[in-house]
């Protein structure tokens, strides 16, 4: 099992809709996947849910913090707050509001690595995806404590370059101090406009610094927001659009690495 998050300090990169869809084609090829929610937005939860299904509870990722907070007198693990999505293989850990609430809580009895021990004790999964919130946070650094690999989402301008050397240093900082296991397994170039000359630039900059960019880069697609409206990641939506395989590229890099 492989537990991997996704992670960028900057919002609007694409990291609800990577995590969904790289676990979404993991499970259509067999692959018994879960996709962790951690940010309060609940962006990935909308879009693995059926579209008719709107209510936000507090169970999920919500419930299982609250049990640390003593919230609950019956003692859950992690696997109580499991969903089945729509589609086969794909289970959810929801993100609801209430977690916005219970941060400073958290942070302050200092919680950060129960993630990780209930990750542990969590059997029958192939494959873990982690979304985060944009910003380094107590969820975002219980997350890539728990994980053993992060992916950083780019979308090739000039703010996302300057962000992106303070997120590595981040990472690299939890990785010392917290989780030596952890590996930043690449950059995945996203909305990606080949024939402008600005984004080729920005990609061939980081290359040249050495930097882990993948070589499969996701397009900007009006399709990609219309699976978002449908809560359909794309290989159920559209899968023979370019999109799509570009989705399966990627996921095949990562299997190939792995």
């Amino acid at each position: 099992m492989i537990t991997r998050v996704v992670f960028n300090q900057k919002g609007g990169v694409g990291k609800s809709t990577i995590t969904c869809n790289m676990a979404a084609i993991g499970a259509s090829q067999g692959l018994r996947t879960l996709v962790i929610d951690l940010d309060p937005q609940a962006n990935a939860t909308r879009y693995l849910r059926d579209r008719e299904d709107d209510s936000m509870t507090a169970g999920g990722m919500a419930g299982f913090y609250g049990d640390l907070l003593g919230f609950s007198f019956t003692r859950h693990t992690l696997a109580d707050y499991v969903e089945a999505t729509p589609f086969d293989n794909l289970d959810l850990l929801a993100s609801a509001p209430e977690l916005d609430d219970l941060a400073v809580k958290l942070e302050s009895r200092y919680k950060m690595f129960k993630l990780r021990e209930a990750l542990a004790a969590l059997d029958g999964y192939d494959a873990i995806w982690i979304d985060t919130p944009p910003a380094l946070n107590f969820y975002t650094r219980s997350a890539l404590i728990a994980a053993e690999r992060c992916l950083i989402p780019f979308d090739c301008d000039d703010f996302s370059r300057q962000a992106l050397y303070a997120l590595l240093d981040s990472v690299a900082e939890i990785r010392a101090d917290h989780n030596d296991a952890l590996e930043v397994e690449g950059i995945v170039v996203n909305q990606f406009q080949s024939r402008a000359r600005l984004p080729r630039q920005l990609v061939d900059q980081l290359r040249d610094e050495g930097l882990p960019v993948l070589d499969a880069f996701l397009s900007s697609s009006v399709r990609i927001r219309e699976s978002h409206e449908q809560a359909r990641p794309m290989v159920y939506f559209d899968r023979r659009h370019k999109l799509t395989g570009e989705f399966h590229a990627l996921h095949e890099a990562l299997q190939g690495a792995a």
